[in-house]
């Protein structure tokens, strides 16, 4: 048996971020100016997803260089760290999402924003629908390839109940290597994270060039961090409770 180059993984890698990029250039256009509504109306981004797609919702919220104005919905049944096998069942009970969102929920000038590689499951479509119905658009961040190879568990997909769909490209079952039958090496996290990059920079562009004032985090661990961090947590920490 050969030995893995470590230029081989990282050349694969870097060709599905720019089949991504390539792939979703008017789809990220579509979510950036989502985002920019929110800002303009000084309203919401929700995030959601469950098991390890709970990593990208980690990445949206209080990211050094990300937005402020991010409200991630969670149950704690839904991490894996807190029972793997239970978090699987979790996200397939139906009824959890307006569980989810009794505290508080999106309206018409928010956006949801929801990471789903497989988009079939009951909870983050059920959120899908939920958002919608209150009339919040929706950015689903999944794999039309995935969607369809999974099995149906609900009345709907991540793909049918997107406003706008950021493909992840990822293939079923989520790994990459070795190439020919892949068994290791999963990229929807690398993938997320850079998909929602693609979308905040397109947001800086836009809206700087509007004269927009973006609430973006700064590092904690840089001078003036905190200082800059502030007035953006006086402000949304009265309707963000995880930021207290």
């Amino acid at each position: 048996m050969g030995v893995v180059s470590a230029t081989d993984i990282a050349g694969s890698v870097a060709k599905q971020l720019a089949d991504v990029e390539q792939a979703n250039a008017e789809a990220v256009r579509a979510a950036a100016e989502l985002v920019l509504g929110v800002i303009r109306a000084d309203a919401l981004v929700y995030t959601a997803g469950a098991g390890h797609s709970l990593a990208a919702v980690a990445e949206t919220f209080y990211r050094a260089g990300g937005l402020a104005c991010v409200y991630p919905l969670y149950h704690p049944e839904l991490l894996p760290l807190h029972g793997a096998v239970h978090s699987t069942k979790t996200e397939r009970r139906s009824g959890l999402a307006e569980e989810v969102l009794a505290e508080r929920a999106p309206g018409p000038d928010d956006v949801l924003v929801v990471f789903s590689t497989s988009g079939v499951n009951p909870y983050p479509v059920e959120l899908c629908i939920a958002a919608r119905e209150r009339g919040a658009a929706v950015i689903a961040v999944t794999s039309r390839a995935s969607v369809a190879a999974a099995p149906r568990r609900s009345s709907s997909t991540l793909v049918e109940q997107g406003t706008v769909v950021l493909d992840s490209l990822v293939v079923p079952g989520d790994a990459s290597y070795p190439p020919d039958a892949p068994r290791t090496a999963p990229l929807s996290t690398v993938v997320n994270a850079f998909l929602w990059n693609l979308v905040l920079a397109e947001v800086y562009d836009r809206g700087t060039a509007e004269g927009l004032e973006l609430p973006l985090w700064r590092s904690s661990n840089v001078v003036g961090g905190d200082e800059a961090n502030a007035a953006l947590l006086a402000k949304y920490g009265e309707i963000v409770p995880q930021l207290r």
